[in-house]
């Protein structure tokens, strides 16, 4: 098979010695990764200044100085000429001088320099590998750290409320918080990008060289392509496989999208359609267990959760998330009167699980070796050397079938070293986003803390929210929604958790596990709301659609990212555990109003809806939510009468046989 590589950063002008730089350095940098996860662990002043300066050297030679869209040219090549250096010295500093910075009493003034660059070029590499949102909502917060009367912006306090008024800070203090301590850039969020979050990538990087992602899409076409809407559903499928590779939505929909979007369109799903139900599907793969992005392992590094069991408890909801999609991905078929493919022109189970069952064997072993309790960064690096073995003994194994020769055996030596190093450069190149996000949010953890605002924000959020709890969870999906423009879903949990954690902890009694979930649950949907759903945008750009209406597609689609977080909020079983027979109960009314909203949303279930069940099902659904017993189980009857009805109808249609009721041209077209 040929191995895939992520061309999206790097133009086709780039000069042959840039891209040969960047293959250098995102090679050394995978392997200073592996080292230091399987081999000789550092401590976090050796490596997590060394990570970023790796990082921001790849960042410079990916990113030109005034974009993608042009040569650099002279000018070009000076700034980031200085850059490079800059970032490689960041990067040495603080390993270089970590004796004398850990003895001092008061910083030396060249520490305060390094520290102002630090700050520099963490902001300028956050703009172009993230984008200028990350920068601006970074000088945001360094200007709230000089606002105040001993500040170096004073003038700044008489245009806050006073609530948010503090004393304010020097530019010493403020540089040598971020960068001399483990408080700012080199606090949480980049220690878990260098680490945990970097392993992860660079396993999804080596199974995605060695073809699992295909291995993937064709099993999800094969369980799924005969049935109505098969593509559709394939997309589901294939997304949450996916999902555990790349963990990213964007990158589910260009990669599951290229062959899914177009079968959609074939069997007669609109563009738009076609390409929302992909961004909802691919969105998935942020929540779905084991990589979530990287939001499992920030998750259990905020709560001090072990990662298993974040992952174990997000199974469920995400079960849930993606049985909603195929759901209404199903009714969408059945409303339009979709077909599947045909056997002829889909893969067979049996010869994709025959060409393909050694992809499992990694993601077994990274399963069994969490369960076992290793640390999640040994067993990243433990399960990319599965993935290593299992390629390489297929390899072989095909190798030996074909009748060994010596040519033969160094060709395929070569090949195979060929795919590692690809491997290794993409796993540096995927991780150069992620990394530089988690700088810039260690500069705002940084100055949350130093500044208390914290504290303050939970104080406003109280006063907004009057004390009610479902309004407050309004206010943080808003507030996801605004940093989902200018951030990306990681760099957004980081900022909300940060900011709103302790007030639904604190004040309104959220547990701290599910706090977390909530927020990060809240913070994908930038991928999938208008005005900004970036993943909707990128399943336009394959479904030639327009991108708004896409992305309203996409929107309708993913209605569990808003639903579910509710469920774990208001029945906390389904996420902390209890009691089996309330534990079962709090499962299976999740599952029941998930149902019957998918059915409200679309005005079909078994058969078209009249308007009165549809507004009777909305009360029942809202009762699944009352922090009653009583009230719970009135709900679910009334659910189940509605929708059992519905069935029943059904069913007497489909045995009157030619008079079955068919939904009208224009509810197709819903």
């Amino acid at each position: 098979m040929t191995p895939q590589t992520d061309t999206l950063h790097l133009p086709a002008h780039q000069p042959w010695f840039v891209l040969r730089a960047i293959t250098v350095v995102g090679i050394a940098l995978s392997l200073f990764q592996l080292y230091a996860a399987g081999i000789q662990p550092l401590g976090l002043f050796f490596q997590r200044p060394i990570h970023l300066g790796f990082i921001l050297v790849l960042c410079f030679l990916i990113y030109p100085a005034f974009g993608n869209d042009r040569p650099r040219g002279p000018l070009g090549w000076l700034i980031d000429g200085i850059l490079i250096l800059c970032g490689a010295a960041v990067g040495a500093w603080v390993p270089m001088n970590i004796d004398i910075i850990a003895n001092q009493v008061f910083p030396r003034q060249i520490d305060i320099w390094m520290g102002i660059l630090t700050i520099v070029v963490v902001l300028e590499g956050a703009r172009r590998a993230v984008g200028l949102g990350m920068t601006i909502i970074g000088l945001f917060f360094l200007a709230y750290a000089f606002a105040g009367s001993r500040g170096e912006l004073p003038f700044l306090a008489d245009w806050m409320p006073g609530i948010l008024n503090h004393r304010g800070y020097s530019l010493d203090r403020v540089a040598s918080q971020m960068t001399l301590g483990a408080e700012g850039i080199f606090g949480l969020p980049l220690g878990v990008a260098a680490t945990f979050v970097f392993v992860f990538v660079l396993f999804g990087a080596f199974l995605e060289v060695t073809g699992a992602g295909k291995f993937f899409i064709d099993l999800a076409y094969a369980a799924t392509g005969r049935k109505r809407g098969g593509p559709a559903k394939a997309a589901v499928i294939a997304s949450a496989g996916m999902g555990s590779i790349s963990g990213s939505a964007i990158a589910n929909v260009v990669t599951t999208g290229a062959f899914t979007i177009p079968l959609m369109k074939r069997l007669g799903y609109r563009p738009a359609q076609a390409g929302g139900i992909e961004a909802a599907a691919s969105t998935g793969g942020q929540i779905m267990p084991p990589l979530m992005g990287a939001g499992a392992f920030l998750m259990s590094e905020f709560t001090r959760v072990p990662y298993v069991d974040i992952v174990l408890v997000s199974i469920f909801p995400a079960f849930l998330y993606f049985g909603v999609v195929y759901l209404l991905v199903h009714i969408a078929a059945v409303k339009q009167g979709l077909t599947g493919l045909p056997a002829s022109e889909l893969p067979k189970v049996r010869q994709v699980l025959a060409d393909g069952w050694h992809f499992l064997l990694p993601l077994v072993a990274l399963v069994a070796l969490l369960v076992a309790g290793y640390s999640p960064m040994r067993v990243g690096f433990y399960a990319i050397l599965s993935v290593m073995a299992a390629a390489s003994a297929r390899a072989l194994w095909s190798f030996a079938m074909t009748g060994p020769t010596l040519p033969g055996f160094i060709a395929l030596c070569r090949r195979g070293l060929t795919m590692t190093m690809q491997a290794l450069e993409l796993g540096a190149r995927n991780a150069v986003a992620v990394s530089m996000a988690c700088a810039v949010a260690g500069i705002i953890v940084g100055i949350v803390g130093l500044t208390g605002l914290g504290l303050k924000f939970s104080a406003m959020m109280i006063a907004f929210s009057g004390g009610n709890l479902v309004l407050a969870l309004l206010l943080v999906l808003l507030a996801s929604l605004i940093l989902g423009m200018g951030l990306p879903v990681t760099a957004a949990y980081i900022v909300l958790i940060i900011l709103v954690g302790p007030a639904l902890t604190a004040e309104f009694g959220v547990p701290l596990l599910i706090a977390h979930l909530v927020v990060f649950w809240y913070s994908q949907d930038s991928n999938v709301t208008p005005p900004v759903a970036l993943a909707g945008f990128a399943g336009a750009a394959i479904a030639g659609s327009k991108p708004m209406e896409t992305s309203v597609q996409a929107w309708k689609f993913a209605k569990g990212l808003y639903l579910i977080p509710l469920f774990m909020v208001f029945n906390e079983e389904i996420i902390l555990g209890g009691p089996v027979p309330l534990v079962l109960w709090s499962g299976a009314i999740a599952i029941l109003g998930l149902v019957a909203f998918a059915a409200v949303l679309e005005g079909f279930l078994f058969r078209p809806m009249q308007v009165w069940v549809r507004l009777l099902l909305l009360p029942g659904v809202v009762a699944l939510f009352w922090p009653d017993l009583r009230v719970e189980i009135a709900g679910a009857l009334l659910l189940v009468v509605l929708l059992g009805q519905n069935w029943l109808q059904a069913r007497r249609e489909e045995v009157a046989g030619p008079a079955t009721i068919r939904p009208s041209g224009k509810q197709q077209q819903s």
